[in-house]
């Protein structure tokens, strides 16, 4: 960190060689103080800066940017900055008060879905096509202290600018942005697996009677989400609503504490839904001690009011009403604020303190912390998990979830949980709602959810035999997923890269990785385009646009192989309703949970399954802890390596007492027999030889294709007998002559376009 330029109103800060911090004041009273978005300054100890007189300001240089300031107000023609790198010809300028070109910019994520039925506006990101992009702290609070209500005002007319001119190193950005404003938590790994959400008054022999039907579905959950109704509701009138509340309901919870017991026993955590507006009122058991903790009699039942700006209320709160009710059995608290971003403290979020202070408190209890909210603007993603809202139940609302997820890591935020499935409005549709699951999958975070309809619910049950089926997979998936997702959340934290990162992330020079903004990447290894459009009803194949990156891709759930070449692919997929479009990389090494150990919770597996796709040399470390906090982690890792087609895996290294002291393992490689490793102590290795794999038949394929779609048999034979009759075109000139034939035969377009998909597949894109 570097002043380059200080006079009576302006500071300039090169605080690395891509950040610069430019700060006006009316009076010259600039502020070294953490606010709440910015933490720490210190982004490198020793930046190389070249600073020469221009004007009556400076001309600064650094590596990846040139910086003119004449030394006056800021104006677009005064204060600008150049960044260096060859970003592009004209356009990689930023000017003070001049607005990112809307098409060039690459925005962040909202506060909220509420309301929202298909695209919402963003609110800024951190980098963007033209390679600058601007942090506007302005408007956030000085920290005077520890505490979240420490806060102080800044001056008016105070100016306190951060930008990025990382050019298109999109990750650099991230890097940077998280050294000023905080890393990423480790997320509990119990957050990875399915989350089961519901708007509805639950008995609890209701609850405890669902869990036995999921379990006796084989449908696996790692976390309860107890929504509004476990509180009382039904208040008399003149104590309000009674739509905050703290009191079990002894109607539909006879014995809370037996309740919290059960779902433990069955390997799931809880977390209430907290309304916290209305504070605490008479009618509830905690009132008479938070009562005389803010000095109220009790006997007069006055209310205790709902405070952001309280240090004394949210002490009060947390000592009398949360962390009791967290010693009795809930894990965490989704904080459903609603009502407003004002206070008592101009400028002061209530979401944010909730935030803040619930992630906080919760880490004072010896847990790994976690509060389930909605966003609070840049920053947030120090208290994840985040709620994007009561999303309205339709394909549009579908469409933009990939995206809004993947844009989220523009500004930071990795851990968004979507109401899956959709919560309110809308209609049945059977489709949609498998769909939405299968995108649960490939989301950071599973929860399926609905409103209070007895008409809306998620059990899978409720759509039909093939629906039932597909989303009991979907679900099962997920939990074998946890092993690969607890690495990447190590990553997240570690390194600052999402689980959910935008293609343009890895690919910024291509036109093609911003064009397929549905598309992104889960993780080190996988490629996902969920399916967001309805199935032709001829065929029953929807039809989703990918962009593969360059190299060689395997289809996760077929094992077909895809060769995009140097260049890319564009790829028009057709999936039928039990299949997605996921993708592999060669050389990926995938850790599942084996199909055996499914079940609720997401304990460290004695069984997993290597799912190997060759094709390159690739390494997974499979990382496993204690789940504790960070103070005490014990950490183990476990190498998985693909090198040369041999496949070593272990020893695991660390704290190995953290993992069962044998593990089996089972080697799936596309197109042979797996392999058995069986009762392999944690710390020896072993190695298998993958071999090339081999990728389903091209004819099968086919057949299964037109078998099932709904056209005319004539057709169908017409293209069975070119099928057939061309076997032997196994060259690129006799696979394009086919295409060719198959083009000239008036096919619906999405028959052509799957039976195209599955000819070329393996030939270079």
């Amino acid at each position: 960190m570097r002043i380059v330029h200080e006079s009576d109103h302006a500071r300039l800060t090169v605080l690395s060689p891509h950040v610069v911090r430019v700060e006006w004041s009316p009076t010259g009273a600039f502020s070294d103080a953490p606010t709440q978005v910015v933490l720490d300054r210190d982004l490198a100890e020793d930046v190389a800066v070249e600073v020469t007189p221009w004007r009556d300001g400076v001309h600064v240089v650094t590596a990846g940017f040139e910086l003119g300031y004449d030394g006056g107000e800021p104006t677009p023609s005064g204060l600008f900055l150049q960044v260096r790198g060859g970003v592009t010809s004209y356009h990689s300028t930023w000017r003070y008060g001049e607005p990112l070109r809307p098409h060039r910019a690459l925005d962040g994520t909202a506060r909220t879905l509420d309301n929202v039925d298909g695209r919402c506006e963003l609110e800024p990101g951190i980098v963007s096509r033209d390679g600058y992009a601007v942090l506007d702290d302005s408007r956030s609070l000085t920290r005077t202290g520890p505490g979240v209500t420490e806060v102080g005002q800044r001056e008016p007319g105070a100016i306190d600018l951060y930008v990025f001119a990382h050019g298109l190193d999109f990750r650099g950005a991230l890097r940077d942005f998280y050294a000023l404003t905080g890393p990423v938590p480790r997320v509990p790994r119990f957050v990875l697996g399915n989350w089961w959400s519901r708007y509805h008054p639950y008995s609890q022999e209701e609850y405890v009677a669902l869990l036995d039907r999921f379990a006796a579905d084989r449908l696996p959950f790692s976390v309860a989400v107890v929504d509004m109704d476990w509180h009382l509701t039904d208040v008399d009138p003149r104590f309000g609503s009674g739509w905050t509340g703290y009191t079990w309901d002894p109607r539909l919870f006879p014995d809370p504490q037996r309740f919290l017991d059960e779902l433990h026993g069955r390997g799931l955590r809880v977390t209430l839904n907290d309304h916290p507006a209305d504070g605490v009122r008479a009618f509830e058991t905690a009132y008479p001690a938070m009562a005389e903790a803010m000095g109220v009699d009790p006997a007069s039942e006055v209310p205790v009011p709902f405070d952001a700006t309280s240090e004394r209320f949210l002490a009060a709160f947390f000592e009398h009403v949360a962390h009791p009710m967290e010693r009795d059995g809930v894990d965490f608290w989704w904080v459903d604020w609603q009502q407003g971003q004002r206070c008592a403290v101009p400028g002061l979020d209530p979401l944010w303190v909730l935030n803040e202070r619930h992630f906080a408190e919760l880490a004072s209890t010896g847990r790994r912390p976690l509060v389930f909210s909605r966003y609070a603007g840049p920053g947030s993603h120090r208290t994840p998990i985040g709620f994007s809202g009561d999303t309205m139940i339709s394909w549009d609302s579908l469409r933009f979830q990939p995206e809004f997820t993947a844009s989220a890591s523009n500004i930071g935020y990795g851990w968004w949980s979507h109401d899956i499935g959709g919560h309110w409005h809308g209609r049945k549709d059977v489709e949609l709602t498998v769909r939405w699951v299968q995108l649960g999958v490939w989301s950071p975070v599973n929860r399926l959810h609905a409103t209070a309809s007895p008409f809306q619910g998620k059990e899978p049950w409720r759509f039909g035999p093939e629906a039932e089926r597909l989303m009991g997979q979907a679900l099962r998936l997920r939990h074998q997923l946890v092993p690969y997702l607890a690495t990447m959340a190590e990553r997240a934290s570690a390194d600052g890269i999402p689980l959910v990162e935008p293609v343009y992330h890895r690919h910024s020079q291509r036109d093609e990785a911003y064009a397929h903004r549905g598309t992104y990447f889960f993780g080190a290894d996988l490629l996902c385009a969920p399916v967001v459009q309805p199935r032709d009803p001829r065929t029953g194949l929807a039809r989703v646009d990918v962009w593969l990156p360059p190299g060689t891709w395997f289809d996760l759930e077929t094992g077909r192989r895809y060769r995009a070449g140097e260049e890319g692919r564009t790829l028009a997929a057709w999936r039928d309703l039990a299949h997605t479009a996921v993708f592999a990389a060669a050389g990926t090494v995938l850790p599942l949970v084996a199909e055996d150990e499914i079940g609720n919770g997401v304990a460290l597996p004695e069984h997993l399954e290597l799912r190997v796709f060759p094709g390159a040399d690739g390494e997974h470390v499979l990382v496993e802890d204690d789940d504790g906090p960070e103070s005490t982690r014990r950490v183990a890792r476990t190498p998985l390596r693909l090198t040369s087609g041999t496949l070593t895996v272990g020893p695991a290294e660390g704290d190995v007492d953290v993992l069962p002291a044998v593990r089996t393992w089972t080697v799936s490689v596309v197109g042979a027999d797996p392999v058995v490793l069986a009762d392999v102590p944690v710390g020896e290795a072993r190695q298998v030889e993958v071999g090339a794999g081999v990728g389903p038949s091209v004819l099968p394929e086919c057949f299964a294709l037109l078998d099932a779609a709904q056209v005319e048999h004539a057709a169908k034979d017409e293209v069975w007998g070119v099928l057939t009759r061309s076997t032997g075109r196994g060259s690129a000139g006799g696979r394009s002559a086919l295409v060719a034939e198959l083009m000239t035969m008036g096919l619906d377009e999405s028959l052509l376009g799957a039976l195209v998909e599955v000819l070329t597949a393996d030939a270079e894109g």
